[in-house]
């Protein structure tokens, strides 16, 4: 047996896109089905793309077009309730402070060198982890507060 793919579904494709390239992740292919009426996103970070360009472990973006008939699109909620994503970062303030300067609330801050939480547009928490050892405690993240939940 083999992992594939994590699906979530998405409000705003470019907005999730964008947030997710801020992560770091690329974009593999994308399916558009214009008789299903969606398109399928499929990223993954770049540690997980194997020689030939393909995912190993991918994030699945699916965007369900709004409807023919003018009504409005379905409303996703609840994207706590789905858990959420993890990533091994390089540098865990490099990659908030890259986040926060691109207007990413950082949900929990890495206060501790090795965990933070910040959420897609759609409110999917994303964890962030240290690779290795944690970060020795450094301002601003020591002391910033939690923001919402995460």
């Amino acid at each position: 047996m083999n992992y594939l793919h994590t699906m979530i579904r998405v409000a705003d494709p470019a907005a999730t896109l964008h947030f997710l390239e801020l992560l770091g992740l690329r974009e593999l292919r994308r399916v558009e089905n214009p008789a299903g009426r969606f398109t399928l996103i499929f990223l993954a970070a770049p540690g997980d793309i194997d020689a030939q360009g393909r995912g190993r472990a991918e994030v699945e973006l699916t965007w369900n077009w709004p409807p023919e008939d003018g009504s409005a699109p379905e409303t996703y909620s609840g994207g706590r309730n789905f858990g959420h994503l993890a990533y091994r970062v390089d540098d865990i303030y490099e990659t908030c402070g890259r986040l926060m300067a691109a207007g990413v609330t950082i949900n929990r801050p890495p206060r501790d060198g090795h965990m933070a939480f910040v959420k897609t547009p759609d409110g999917i928490s994303i964890e962030l982890l240290q690779r290795g050892e944690p970060l020795p405690r450094a301002e601003p993240w020591a002391s910033m507060p939690n923001t919402g939940s995460w």
